[in-house]
């Protein structure tokens, strides 16, 4: 049952994704990392299938931070910017209040993972490692 309704909401988001208007046209390539991190998607997938061994919460949480994350203004990682004084941050919209504090620890943990490695640090933007995450957890 839980295979099954994984694979109705990835279906969903697909469907949703692909009748939103294109706002901006990414040059996306493949191995983006390659000369700066080149091990990024092995050291994020380990950090996501420990989580994912912890609770699977994980799966859901990260899928559902993704969506509410591209959902607004493309996949910025901006949902996850804390708040500070009196500038609201997008993670505190009533609309994303509810997001599981999972999905939040799936990419902190993750992008601590990335930045333990020296030439790693700082180099892999929390979008593109919320991304990674997303799809890893989908895979599990």
């Amino acid at each position: 049952m839980a295979h099954f309704i994984t694979v109705l909401l990835v279906l969903s988001l697909s469907l949703t994704f692909s009748l939103l208007p294109e706002t901006a046209s990414a040059q996306l390539r493949q191995n983006y990392y390659a000369k700066t991190c080149p091990s990024v998607e092995s050291i994020v997938r380990k950090a996501v299938t420990q989580k994912f061994r912890q609770t699977f919460v994980t799966v859901p949480a990260t899928i559902r931070l993704f969506f509410h994350d591209c959902f607004v203004q493309g996949c910025d990682a901006s949902v996850i910017i804390q708040s500070a004084g009196s500038n609201k941050a997008e993670k505190d919209h009533p609309d994303n209040l509810s997001l599981a504090g999972d999905g939040f620890d799936t990419v902190i943990k993750a992008k601590q993972a990335v930045d333990a490695v020296p030439s790693c640090r700082n180099k892999v933007s929390c979008a593109d490692i919320l991304a990674m995450a997303t799809r890893d957890v989908i895979a599990l």
